[in-house]
């Protein structure tokens, strides 16, 4: 028998990525969002999908999920964001596993798409996301922002991937990154970390390497040449903003 599952998001102003994502996880045995405060039609569109909406104010990424998985009736949940969908394959396997677990946590394989194209190398593919688990045996990381799944076990691993379509053009991903690489910043400063020169320079070779190298990102065309210099400029902002903050602190 399949142990009941509970799909959970977090949502704000989402009503433009929102159904494809719902319709994907109508396997679910219950949808639990939790939304903070949008003022388009998130709720609306929820609740045609059969979702339960729980309001609660912006406690930032790593906690907010965590929220919403408190929500859920169910031990096991499976949390995607509002802008992924479950491809057939993905639902398959999940549903499989909760027949006949072998871990209490799961990974996935994510696939993102930028600039219209499907990344296949890279950060962009299989970019490991462990999203299915047991919350009696996971939980989210409490982090403003690049949050994880906490978990002391050998995780399972699914087949099928998770479709991440943003709806962004570079524009509006770069304004993303920008308050992202912000978020990020503060936090390195409230666990005490610092950064210098070091830091700057090495910090963004090395993920190009990483990534656009080792990884093939290069076989991703242009598209996989701009996220990844997108992902080397942010880890070089990210410093950059820590040490102006380090600096505003001894001022």
């Amino acid at each position: 028998m399949k142990a009941p599952l509970s799909a959970v998001l977090i949502t704000r102003n989402a009503a433009n990525v929102l159904d494809p994502c719902l319709e994907s996880l109508a396997f679910a045995d219950e949808i639990v969002i939790v939304d903070s405060g949008s003022t388009d039609r998130t709720a609306e569109i929820a609740r045609e999908h059969g979702a339960r909406v729980v309001q609660k104010e912006w406690l930032g990424f790593g906690r907010q999920k965590q929220f919403a998985v408190e929500q859920a009736k169910h031990d096991w949940v499976l949390c995607v964001d509002a802008d992924e969908r479950v491809s057939p394959e993905l639902a398959t396997s999940i549903e499989l596993a909760l027949a006949a677990p072998v871990s209490p946590v799961y990974r996935m394989p994510r696939r993102n798409r930028f600039l219209g194209r499907w990344l296949a190398h890279g950060e962009g593919y299989p970019d490991w996301s462990p999203r299915l688990f047991n919350r009696q045996n996971a939980r989210w990381s409490d982090d403003l922002v690049h949050e994880k799944v906490l978990y002391a076990v050998t995780p399972g691993t699914l087949a099928g991937d998770l479709m991440h379509d943003s709806a962004d053009d570079l524009s509006a991903y770069l304004e993303r990154q920008n308050r992202y690489t912000t978020l990020a910043a503060r936090q390195a400063l409230e666990q005490g970390r610092s950064a210098g020169l070091f830091h700057l320079l090495l910090s963004p070779l090395v993920r190009f390497i990483k990534f656009y190298v080792l990884r093939l990102g290069f076989l991703d065309g242009v598209p996989g040449l701009l996220h990844i210099s997108i992902g080397c400029m942010n880890s070089y902002l990210k410093y950059a903003k820590l040490i102006e903050l380090r600096k505003a602190e001894r001022s």
